[in-house]
C-alpha cells in the first residue's frame, strides 16, 4: 500500500493532533530525532512486541544464531523445518539488535558510524533474512501468520523515522477498518433476533474501545483508561447472555450456545488484532464465513460451521 496515497491531512481534534487515513482520524505522536540511538530503542520495542504476539519458543538469543541456523539447515521434515526456521528468525532479530546496540555504544564514544559500515550492512541482512523466514511464523493463537510485524524492525532500520511513523498510521487505520468490519458482521448476524437483543450496543462499545486502544501507545498517559475500557468492553461482550424462552427447546438452546461461541470468537479476534495493531485478514475472513453460515443454517449445520 502506498502510504502517500492514503494518508490525508492532519487536524487538531479535541486538542489532539490527528491524521486522516481511510476515513479514520488517527492519533499522531511526535517523531523522535532520527538517530542511531532512537532507532535502537524503536527496534528493541518492535522486537519485544513481535515476540509477544507470535508462537512460543522463538526468542532465541543472538549468540545462538549459528546453532539455530545449523538446526534449520539440517532439518529434512517440512513441519519441523518450519518451526526451526521460525526459531532462526528469532535469533536473527536478536543478533541484529545486539549489533545495533554495540554500534550505538561506539557512536556514544564519538566514533562516526556510516550507513555503509560493515556491521550496519550485517544488521540489515539479518533483519531481511528474518523477514523472509517470518512469513511462515504463526500468531500465538495458531490461526495465521502476522508477517507484517516481522517487517517493521527492518523498516525502522532502513528508512527515516518519520517515514516509519507514517506507515504505522496506515497500519493502524487498516486495523481499525477490520475491527469495524467484524463489528458490522456481528451486528448483521445477531441484530433483530430476540435471543440476542441488545448485543449490537455491546459490540459497538468493544469496537470503539478497540479502535482507541489500537492508536494509543503504551507510553501515552491515557493508556491506563484506554486499556481498562478495552478489557471491560471485551469482557462484557463475551459475558452476554442470550434471552431464551421460558421453556426453550433443544434447538433453541443449541442456537444460543453456538451464537455465544461465535461472539466469543469475534471478541478474541478483535483482541488479537487490537493488541498486534495489524490486520489478520485470513482469520477475519474465516470468522465472517462462520457468521454467514450461522445466519441461515439449521442448528446442526451451524454447529459444524462454527467448530470448523
Amino acid at each position: 500500500m502506498d502510504d502517500a496515497a492514503v494518508l490525508g491531512p492532519t487536524r487538531v481534534i479535541d486538542g489532539q493532533l490527528r491524521i486522516e487515513c481511510l476515513g479514520y482520524w488517527v492519533k499522531c505522536y511526535d517523531v523522535p530525532e532520527d538517530t542511531l540511538s532512537a532507532k535502537k530503542r524503536l527496534i528493541e520495542a518492535l522486537t519485544r512486541r513481535l515476540f509477544n504476539h507470535v508462537e512460543h519458543g522463538l526468542n532465541i538469543p543472538g549468540e545462538r544464531l549459528d546453532a539455530a541456523r545449523a538446526a534449520y539447515e539440517g532439518e529434512p521434515d517440512p513441519q519441523r523445518r518450519r518451526v526451526k526456521g521460525a526459531m532462526l528468525a528469532g535469533a536473527l532479530f536478536n543478533r541484529a539488535t545486539d549489533i545495533f546496540t554495540k554500534l550505538v555504544e561506539i557512536q556514544a564514544l564519538g566514533v562516526t558510524i556510516a550507513p555503509d559500515n560493515a556491521l550496519m550492512r550485517e544488521c540489515g541482512d539479518h533483519l531481511q533474512e528474518a523477514l523472509v523466514l517470518g512469513k511462515q511464523v504463526l500468531h500465538r493463537s495458531g490461526d495465521e501468520g502476522i508477517d507484517e510485524l516481522w517487517g517493521e524492525p527492518l523498516k525502522a532500520f532502513a528508512f527515516p523515522l518519520e517515514e516509519f511513523y507514517r506507515s504505522r498510521y496506515v497500519k493502524i487505520a487498516t486495523t481499525m477498518r477490520d475491527i469495524d468490519r467484524i463489528r458490522d458482521e456481528l451486528i448483521g448476524t445477531f441484530e433483530g433476533t430476540a435471543m440476542f437483543a441488545g448485543i449490537a450496543s455491546v459490540a459497538r462499545d468493544l469496537a470503539k474501545a478497540a479502535r482507541t486502544k489500537t492508536e494509543t501507545l503504551r507510553t501515552d498517559p491515557d493508556v491506563f483508561d484506554v486499556w481498562t475500557s478495552f478489557v471491560v468492553a471485551a469482557e462484557q461482550l463475551c459475558h452476554f447472555q442470550p434471552h431464551l424462552s421460558a421453556d426453550p427447546s433443544e434447538e433453541e438452546r443449541d442456537r444460543a450456545a453456538l451464537g455465544v461461541q461465535l461472539v466469543c470468537q469475534a471478541r478474541d479476534l478483535v483482541s488479537y488484532i487490537t493488541r498486534a495493531r495489524v490486520p489478520m485478514p485470513k482469520s477475519t475472513n474465516e470468522l465472517i464465513e462462520r457468521l454467514h453460515a450461522y445466519r441461515g443454517a439449521r442448528p446442526r449445520e451451524a454447529r459444524s460451521s462454527v467448530l470448523s
